[in-house]
């Protein structure tokens, strides 16, 4: 089932232009695929007057995988507020994202996790190029009213 920006919006705190997915491709219990072309947008709020960085990616990432956590959560299962502990194995391969002209393909797969923490796996691409790679520990924390 595929979900599109307000509904995205609708799922994580990120609201107006911060949020940065168009589209949920597809998700199941262990993943997420989404495509964003927010990196072009002029009113992206991570943009700065050269352009937007390559290491911006990881937002785009985090709300993936906080849009996952929403879909996979039980049915009744209150919100809770995520936040990303640390970041390993991180790989940028292209100093800006706004270089690409084409859709960003944003994953993010769970490695491991109960209702306190996450481990995801995640990367950011366009077209064939892997633009951004690395894991992210996601600590949930308390619940959002």
């Amino acid at each position: 089932m595929q979900l599109y920006r307000q509904q995205i919006a609708a799922l994580i705190p990120h609201a107006g232009s911060m949020c940065l997915l168009d589209t949920v491709l597809d998700w199941d219990e262990g993943s997420i695929r989404c495509i964003s072309r927010r990196h072009l947008a002029k009113d992206n709020p991570l943009r700065w007057a050269s352009g937007l960085g390559g290491i911006c990616g990881l937002e785009f990432a985090a709300q993936a995988m906080a849009i996952h956590g929403r879909l996979a959560a039980p049915a009744g299962a209150a919100p809770s507020a995520g936040y990303l502990a640390s970041v390993r194995e991180m790989l940028c391969h292209e100093r800006r994202l706004d270089h690409c002209g084409g859709e960003l393909l944003v994953c993010a797969d769970r490695l491991a996790g109960d209702e306190r923490q996450a481990l995801y796996r995640f990367a950011v691409s366009c077209g064939v190029g892997e633009l951004l790679s690395g894991r992210a520990a996601v600590l949930l924390h308390a619940a959002v009213p």
